[in-house]
């Protein structure tokens, strides 16, 4: 698997911070967790330096992800789910490792991978202009 397997990378039509909060609605709308919104470009101007603007969304379902980690515990490398966005010129960009990456990284069943795809609609539904998944 190429590293292109493993990361899914979508356009987005909005600045960075809309696609965040578009992350983050979406999310709760589907009464996902949003654990944190990581700012790197933000702690990055803080630290005297300089970063194009990056912003990492960290969000999941205790109730999907127990099972996943209970199944295999270095899973929770990878969880809660995460989408980076960043600007790449005069474009916006999000990306998350795949799911089905995951799920082979792990050896998860298709009933546990099934349990990590929510977040391809989730991104869809933030990049389309539908807000909800």
């Amino acid at each position: 698997m190429t590293l292109t397997d493993q990361v899914v990378t979508k356009l987005s039509p909005w600045s960075v911070e809309e696609s965040v909060d578009r992350i983050s609605r979406i999310a709760a709308a589907k009464d996902l967790k949003l654990f944190a919104v990581i700012d790197h470009s933000g702690e990055a101007r803080a630290a005297g330096l300089d970063l194009r603007d990056t912003k990492l969304v960290i969000f999941g379902s205790p109730a999907a992800g127990t099972p996943v980690m209970e199944a295999a515990p270095l899973a929770a490398l990878d969880l809660p789910l995460r989408v980076l966005v960043w600007a790449d010129g005069h474009q916006t960009k999000l990306a998350y490792t795949a799911p089905t990456a995951l799920a082979a990284r792990y050896g998860f069943s298709d009933q546990l991978a099934a349990r990590l795809a929510g977040i391809d609609a989730i991104t869809d539904a933030a990049v389309s202009g539908n807000d909800r998944p």
